[in-house]
C-alpha cells in the first residue's frame, strides 16, 4: 500500500445550487413576491452573519448559464449546521419559488503535501506563520463581490495511469510543481479546496474567486498543461457566477445587474488584500495545489516588451554616467518588494513562516524584513534566481498584514538602491550621510519621498527607496554633483557595490 498524506480538516462546506421557477414568480401576486424577497433577504443576511453557529461564513451568488440561477455557499463547523441551513431555506417563502438543481457537500482540508512539519508531533517546532497559513485554508474568509467558479474533481485511477499507485514522494513532487505554476495567480485568484471523499460523488470540490473573470479562465487553462493535471486530473461540471449582497436579492429577481453597486472586488483594486498565506495560491485534490488552471503554453497575455525597452534605456543612460544599474545582489537574481503599515513584529512573524516555505526551493536567495527610518512602513524584500519565482513570491507576500503597495505600483517613478551593505564601523556615519542627502532631495523638483530601510536582522544591510514624479526627475538627481559625491564617498564605507533598481 502506498503512503497516503496526512490531512487536517476544518469547516464543512455546502454548495447549494437553486433554479428559480420564473413562470411561477412572474405569476405570483406582488404581495407574495415581496414576502418571498423579505424572507429570502432575512435568511441570507442571518447566515452571512452566522447567527446559527459560533463560526463559519456564507454567501450568495448569481450563476450564469443553464445549470442553476443561484448558488448559496455555507461553511460551518459541522454537517448538522449545513443540514439545518439547507432545510431552513426550504421553509422560507422564497423556497417555494426555487428548486435545488444539485448540491455539493465537502470539508475544507490541507494535507502533508503542503507541509510535513505541520503534522509533526512536536507543535513547538511548527512556526507561527505556517499555523496561520493552515488556519486560513481550513477556515477561510470569502472575498466580497467576486466572480466565482466551482467544479468537482478526481485524481485518475485508470489501469495504466493511477494517482494512488504513485509513491508519496512522487506525488509530492508533482503537487509542488503544480503549486509553483498556480502561485503565479497569487493575489488575483483565491481558492477554497474541500475534500468530498466519502461525502459526495467526486473527491474534491474547488471554488475559485477572482475580481476579473478572465483570471479564472487563465488559471484553469494553464494548469491543464501541468503534469499533475494533464495525466491525473478529471473534472466535473463548472459553475460560474458573481457574488452579490443579500440586500440585492430583489434587484436580482427583477432582472437587474447585481451587485447593484459594482465594487469590482478586492483583487481588482490590488493584489494586496488577498486572503492566502504561505505555500498555496492554489491547491487541488489531496489538499494540494490547484489542478487544471491557469494560462497555457502560449505567449500569455502580458506584453512586457515596452517595459524591457524602457528599462534598457534607463540602464544605458546610467551607464553613460558611470552608475552601475545591475540587478540586486548580482546579475542573475530578481527582487520583489512590498510595503506594509502593520506592526513590524507581526509582519516579521508571518515572514518567518513564509521564509521557511521559500527555502524549500533552490531558486530562493533571500527574504527579509526592513524597517523605515523616516516612515512607519515596513518593507518585505524577497530575492530569487528567476523572475517567475520572484513574481510567484509576490503573490504570497501580498497576503501579509497591512500591505499597502508593491514597489513599482505606486504613482510616479520609483528607484531603489539595493543593496547597501555598510561596513560595521561606518554604520552611524552612513546614516548621518543619508540625513544630509535626504535634506538635499527634499529641495529637488519632482521628489516625492525617500526613506532608508534597514534589515531587522542586520542593521548594516540597507536599501534606499525613492519615489519621483517622473523618470526625468530621478535622472536629474543621478546626474547631480551631490549624487556623484555620495557615490565617491560610499566606496570607502560600503562592503559591496550598490545596485540601482528601477520600478517604473
Amino acid at each position: 500500500m502506498t503512503e497516503p498524506p496526512q490531512t487536517e480538516e476544518g469547516w464543512f462546506v455546502l454548495h447549494d445550487f437553486r433554479n428559480v421557477d420564473w413562470d411561477a414568480w412572474r405569476d405570483a401576486p406582488d404581495r407574495e413576491r415581496e414576502r418571498a424577497i423579505s424572507e429570502g433577504v432575512d435568511y441570507l443576511e442571518d447566515h452571512e452573519a452566522v447567527v446559527d453557529a459560533d463560526e463559519g461564513t456564507s454567501a450568495v451568488f448569481s450563476v450564469v448559464g443553464d445549470k442553476a440561477d443561484l448558488m448559496v455557499l455555507h461553511l460551518r463547523p459541522t454537517l448538522d449546521h449545513l443540514s439545518t441551513a439547507e432545510r431552513r431555506f426550504e421553509h422560507t417563502a422564497l423556497g417555494e419559488y426555487t428548486e435545488q438543481t444539485t448540491a455539493y457537500v465537502s470539508v475544507t482540508e490541507v494535507s502533508g503535501y503542503v507541509s510535513d512539519a505541520y503534522f509533526a508531533e512536536d507543535e513547538e517546532e511548527v512556526d507561527e506563520g505556517l499555523k496561520q497559513y493552515i488556519e486560513g485554508k481550513i477556515k477561510p474568509e470569502l472575498p466580497d463581490d467576486e466572480y466565482v467558479c466551482f467544479y468537482p474533481m478526481d485524481k485518475r485511477r485508470g489501469e495504466e495511469v493511477n494517482w494512488y499507485d504513485l509513491p508519496f514522494d512522487e506525488r509530492a513532487d508533482l503537487m509542488a510543481g503544480h503549486g509553483e505554476t498556480a502561485r503565479k495567480w497569487g493575489g488575483k485568484v483565491d481558492q477554497i479546496i474541500s475534500s468530498s471523499l466519502g461525502l459526495d460523488d467526486w473527491e474534491w470540490g474547488v471554488t475559485l474567486f477572482a475580481g476579473d473573470a478572465t483570471d479564472i479562465k487563465d488559471i484553469v487553462y494553464e494548469l491543464r498543461f501541468d503534469d499533475a493535471t494533464s495525466k491525473y486530473g478529471e473534472f466535473g461540471s463548472f459553475y460560474v457566477g458573481r457574488r452579490f449582497p443579500p440586500a440585492d436579492l430583489g434587484a436580482y429577481l427583477r432582472g437587474e445587474t447585481v451587485p447593484t453597486t459594482d465594487t469590482e472586488g478586492h483583487h481588482a483594486e490590488s493584489a494586496d488584500e488577498s486572503h492566502h498565506h504561505g505555500e498555496g495560491a492554489s491547491h487541488h485534490g489531496d489538499g494540494d495545489h490547484h489542478g487544471d488552471d491557469e494560462h497555457g503554453e502560449g505567449d500569455g497575455h502580458h506584453d512586457d516588451g515596452g517595459e524591457d525597452a524602457d528599462e534598457a534605456d534607463i540602464r544605458g543612460q546610467l551607464e553613460d554616467l558611470d552608475i552601475y544599474a545591475g540587478q540586486p545582489h548580482g546579475e542573475d537574481v530578481y527582487a520583489t518588494v512590498l510595503y506594509s503599515e502593520a506592526d513590524a513584529d507581526e509582519v516579521a512573524d508571518e515572514v518567518d513562516g513564509l521564509r521557511g516555505n521559500f527555502e524549500h526551493y533552490d531558486t530562493h536567495v533571500k527574504t527579509a524584513v526592513y524597517e523605515g527610518t523616516y516612515t512607519d512602513r515596513v518593507a518585505v524584500v524577497s530575492i530569487w534566481d528567476t523572475a517567475s519565482a520572484a513574481e510567484t513570491a509576490a503573490g504570497f507576500l501580498s497576503d501579509l498584514p497591512g500591505v499597502v503597495s508593491r514597489a513599482g505600483e505606486e504613482s510616479g517613478f520609483g528607484t531603489m538602491g539595493m543593496f547597501y551593505t555598510v561596513k560595521p564601523d561606518y554604520h552611524e556615519e552612513f546614516v548621518e550621510k543619508f540625513d544630509t542627502v535626504g535634506g538635499l532631495l527634499e529641495d529637488m523638483d519632482g521628489h516625492m519621498e525617500t526613506d532608508l530601510m534597514m534589515n531587522r536582522a542586520d542593521e548594516n544591510d540597507m536599501f534606499i527607496a525613492s519615489q519621483w514624479v517622473s523618470q526625468e526627475d530621478a535622472m536629474a538627481f543621478f546626474r547631480s554633483d551631490a549624487f556623484r559625491d555620495t557615490v565617491q564617498w560610499g566606496r570607502d564605507v560600503l562592503a559591496d557595490r550598490p545596485r540601482h533598481v528601477f520600478l517604473a
